[in-house]
């Protein structure tokens, strides 16, 4: 009997503590990824901690918590949404951007003096700016949540190109090719909405304009005669509400500011990796980052005099396909990892034996393999003002050689 009725306890309790657990994962769902309505997060955040389990044998608790549950008001504003009439919810900028918590506007009561009515329009006015600054501030957050979602699709691409490129892969893989073009308008259209947050600055800059005007308005207002003691504190109160509200202004402002140069910056360096990118696609191998971001701004255009010492590398072109691109990356790196400044010279050798006109075609084809190099260091990311040209030849030499200088 006594075993029987612990059984009985033993399974009530793993009943109570499967019906806990599950209460607490939906929380930490709900906590992770949102609820299904698409609630952003400080919406979870107000619900109860996710993980908390009523004390053993509470049973009371345990219902009176889910019957509380249907309760809750269906109109729960999620973060983000304001009423229409008085901005007084808080705006969560997406991207880890401060809160804009819109200021509150009292209303004030009508005196019956030509005074109070310019108070009230006064007041009007700030409303319907407090009004943008909320519709400002929803905007940039939708625009800095459209850069992540954008962000997203671009490193997916990169990296399943960048896995294919690592473990090998055909030249112009077609399928790479595909990946390389989404990842691209990933990027045109991050591009896309730093033109919009530069329109949105604009839009806040004319806002802050127009508060700096109310401030002037109710400033000068207090030196209008007929008013009475009421309308002047009406007054005070507007001007701390427009002094507030200039703060929210300012930090905006700040915001898309600090936003633009940041995906500026992104957008810029991104690009020049997705042309190395498509240079590795075009080749079938992975060479590494893009070259330029390890350079130091130049201090002079290239040339300049004729190079000296060994070559960095020297590529023959003894026969039809010469695989150079890896080499050459290697030896670019290595020497820009010592000295970010330096620039290159490329050297287009030709032998001088055979008959004139096989001599002849030699140079040509010099210069043209000389070409071929140049392209390709500019692809691997070295800028063109980095790069010289030049022509010569060499009883010694064979075939047609490349020869890399660093100066």
């Amino acid at each position: 009997m006594t075993s029987r009725m612990a059984a009985r306890r033993w399974a009530v309790l793993c009943a109570m503590a499967a019906a806990a657990a599950l209460s607490g994962c939906a929380s930490i769902d709900e906590s992770l990824f949102g609820d299904s309505r698409g609630g952003q997060s400080e919406a979870t955040a107000s619900s109860s901690e996710p993980g908390t389990m009523p004390a053993e044998g509470s049973e009371a608790s345990t219902s009176a918590s889910e019957s509380a549950a249907p309760s809750a008001p269906a109109s729960s504003s999620m973060a983000g949404t304001m009423p229409a009439p008085v901005a007084s919810a808080p705006i969560m900028s997406a991207g880890g951007g401060s809160t804009i918590t819109p200021v509150p506007i009292e209303a004030g009561s009508n005196t019956g003096t030509a005074v109070s009515n310019t108070v009230a329009g006064l007041r009007s006015d700030l409303q319907g700016l407090e009004n943008r600054i909320v519709a400002n501030s929803q905007q940039l957050a939708d625009l800095r949540n459209a850069n992540l979602q954008s962000s997203t699709a671009y490193h997916e691409a990169k990296a399943q190109i960048t896995t294919r490129l690592q473990i090998g892969t055909t030249r112009g893989n077609p399928e790479l090719v595909s990946q390389w073009n989404t990842a691209q308008s990933a990027l045109d259209q991050l591009t896309t909405n730093i033109n919009a947050l530069n329109s949105l600055g604009t839009q806040i800059a004319d806002g802050s304009s127009r508060a700096h005007y109310l401030l002037n308005q109710i400033q000068a207002t207090r030196n209008v005669s007929g008013a009475v003691d009421e309308d002047h504190r009406q007054l005070s109160v507007l001007e701390d509400e427009t002094d507030q509200t200039n703060v929210l202004i300012d930090r905006l402002m700040t915001e898309v500011s600090d936003t633009v140069q940041r995906q500026t910056s992104y957008v810029a360096n991104e690009r020049s990796n997705l042309t190395t990118l498509a240079s590795a696609i075009k080749n079938g191998e992975l060479y590494g980052s893009e070259l330029g971001s390890e350079m130091l701004p130049a201090t002079g255009p290239a040339g300049g005099g004729a190079p000296s010492g060994a070559p960095l590398v020297t590529i023959r072109f003894d026969r039809a396909s010469v695989d150079y691109q890896q080499i050459l990356y290697t030896s670019l790196a290595q020497a820009l990892q010592s000295r970010p400044s330096a620039s290159f010279d490329i050297v287009g050798v030709s032998p001088t034996r055979g008959t004139a006109s096989a001599v002849q075609q030699a140079q040509t084809n010099a210069r043209r393999r000389s070409q071929d190099v140049m392209r390709s260091m500019m692809d691997m990311g070295v800028p063109a003002n980095r790069i010289g040209l030049s022509a010569t030849t060499d009883p010694s030499a064979g075939s047609v050689e490349i020869r890399v200088y660093v100066r």
